[in-house]
């Protein structure tokens, strides 16, 4: 029912006659929490006990200070994280690792994705991948992808499906496997990926009940979109030449054309200075659309970075257009940011950059942050999306970044709803998660999670939102113990999961509300957080697990994806030592207190010792 519980298992054998280490190594999505985690050797269980961040790392510190060995789970790619822990295991000795975690898989262009990162790195006797997914509304599409299937794979794969059930299997045999025959390289490396979509009926949604909680999941299908206003408002600074700005003309020029006719648009461009394309928004006519590509087509990098100048100019071009009622009525306004970099010049202060945008935008338009690379300070970025109703979303320097822009854009190209309630009775609900929404996009999903009162047989619902043709008001109501019957005779299915989908909710939701708040107000939400991780046994930002081992113990850390690369150091240790680039070439070494690393490319030339450093790029060199 959307929330993926998955267990991955590795059994090992040393066979050699001398002890052996043994290494655990797996990719997991960023968006999930893992909640289990234990090595079994020779008989003997050690499992990983979860704990708050400072406790652990206490724990954690005094095995390190006796010589004991360490690791973390750490990031490694744009949906990924990795945990890793490694043992060592005696002669003819065997070990078991196992781990789990948890996620509510996110319908995205009208898809859910479960990904499985598949790396096993040698061939495997016994090999499998076991999907058991139900759900009651039915299942309307089913499909699997891999970057690692050939013809040869394909006997190992099966697929069972009937109206709410569906069994996908691998399990290639060693033969299978081999990428040379006679040789002991494996074709198994890259994603297996299912993809699949459920039943819906034209009402309030579909509400499941199991243990007292409930969860509503609201996807409403076939409405007619609301025209958008959009500015997309784009970095041309010099650390966009090359690569990048090539990328962002690429996409951009994708992205024109994907607008509706009864769309408008404007392109905003900075650098050190702000150039609006048109002095007002244009209607997404063919010839428009045209014009736009030719001017795209022309833009080239250099200068420094102004995106408080770039966003106001963004927010008053769309001010003084509604004014004089030049846009469509009963529109969506939105304003696209993309940058790479930090603020270098006008005014430079991320908090009031942060405070200027929401006292002129006063909550009127969307805005969306794109952060390119790692040179952007996400977490300035995120906060000032979620401040101004949107979201923010790495771009990662890739070859596919061009495309990793026009998948963002396609996700909010169609709002269909906007602010939508999601209204239960006060006598029939507690700790209900967000039930109210700004805008709904076409192939994407609400989901509301609760507990239930003791004394109540039935759950009224009532959905209130504005369609861009009228209001809409949807009424259903769950009758509890029918609800409750569904879930009764699935094995396969934990029977407390939706008690822990309203716990991962509501954890996501409050860490996205910490984001964007200060002090004490902060400090509640992530208390809030991690009573709950604590209590649920989720390894999140707040929280940490510990691994104890025969010889060792390690600690398991969630990153962050405003996390940076490298952490400051602490107090009493040495400052890193970093090289760093001008042309390809290393050009010098420096000691550093630096909050953006990566951005040290962007350089021209080689600090010179005690060179006092220049806050204007956004480094602390010393």
């Amino acid at each position: 029912s959307r929330y993926a519980h998955t267990v991955i298992t590795s059994r090992v054998v040393n066979r050699a006659n001398e002890s052996k280490e043994a290494l655990f190594e797996v990719e997991l999505p960023k968006s999930a929490f893992i909640t289990n985690f234990s090595m079994t050797i020779d008989g003997e269980t050690y499992p990983g006990i979860i704990k708050e961040k400072k406790s652990a790392q206490d724990q954690y510190d005094a095995a390190v200070s006796q010589g004991q060995s360490a690791g973390l789970v750490k990031s490694t790619g744009r949906k990924l994280e990795q945990f890793r822990v490694s043992v060592n295991v005696a002669a003819a000795a065997k070990v078991n690792f196992e781990l789990t975690y948890e996620e509510l898989l996110k319908r995205k262009l009208g898809k859910y994705e479960l990904l499985i990162k598949v790396k096993p790195k040698q061939l495997v006797k016994h090999f499998q991948i076991d999907t058991h997914i139900f759900e009651p509304q039915g299942i309307s599409a089913l499909e699997t992808e891999s970057t690692f299937i050939t013809n040869e794979l394909n006997n190992a794969l099966t697929k069972v499906q009937n109206e709410t059930k569906a069994h996908i299997s691998f399990k290639p045999t060693i033969d299978q496997q081999r990428k040379t025959p006679g040789v002991d390289d494996t074709l198994l490396d890259g994603d297996f990926l299912i993809r699949y979509d459920v039943k819906r009926s034209e009402t309030a949604g579909d509400i499941q009940i199991v243990n007292g909680y409930f969860v509503h999941y609201f996807a409403p299908s076939q409405m007619p979109a609301f025209p958008k206003n959009v500015v997309f408002v784009i970095d041309t600074s010099g650390s966009m030449s090359g690569k990048k700005i090539r990328q962002t003309k690429e996409a951009m020029k994708k992205i024109l054309e994907d607008l509706n006719p009864e769309d408008y648009f404007s392109l905003v461009l900075f650098s050190g200075t702000v150039r609006l394309w048109t002095s007002s928004l244009l209607q997404a006519t063919e010839e428009n659309v045209e014009r736009a590509k030719r001017h795209v087509e022309t833009i080239s990098a250099g200068g420094t970075t102004d995106i408080n100048g770039a966003l106001q100019k963004a927010i008053h071009s769309l001010d003084k257009d509604t004014t004089a009622e030049l846009l469509p009525d009963q529109s969506i306004s939105m304003i696209i940011l993309l940058t790479d970099g930090q603020p270098t010049t006008g005014e430079t202060s991320i908090d009031r950059i942060q405070r200027n945008i929401q006292e002129a935008n006063e909550g009127k338009y969307f805005l969306y942050c794109l952060g390119f690379g790692f040179d952007v300070s996400y977490t300035f970025l995120e906060k000032m999306a979620l401040e101004n109703g949107g979201v923010a979303r790495r771009i990662y320097e890739d070859s596919d970044a061009a495309l990793q822009l026009q998948g963002f854009y396609q996700e909010v190209a169609t709002p269909i709803l906007k602010e939508i309630e999601m209204k239960y009775p006060d006598n029939a609900v507690l700790e209900i998660t967000q039930n109210n929404f700004k805008l709904l996009f076409d192939g994407s999903e609400i989901v509301v999670a609760g507990k239930l009162s003791n004394d109540v047989d039935d759950l009224p619902v009532e959905i209130k939102a504005k369609g861009h043709a009228s209001e809409i008001t949807l009424k259903e109501e769950a009758n509890i113990r029918e609800k409750e019957q569904v879930f009764q005779h699935q094995k396969y299915i934990f029977g407390n999961f939706i008690e822990r989908l309203w716990a991962y909710l509501t954890i996501q939701q409050l860490l996205e509300k910490s984001a964007s708040a200060d002090g004490e107000q902060r400090e509640n939400l992530e208390a809030q957080v991690l009573n709950i991780s604590l209590k649920f046994g989720f390894v999140t930002p707040l929280t940490s697990m510990v691994v104890t081992k025969p010889d060792a113990q390690e600690v398991a850390n969630k990153p962050t994806e405003a996390g940076r690369r490298f952490e400051s150091p602490r107090r009493g240790e040495l400052p890193l030592i970093n090289r760093y680039h001008s042309g390809g070439k290393v050009k010098g070494f420096s000691s550093c207190w630096p909050h953006d690393p990566e951005a040290v490319r962007r350089l021209p030339r080689p600090i010179k010792r005690d060179e006092r450093c220049n806050p204007k790029v956004g480094h602390n060199w010393t």
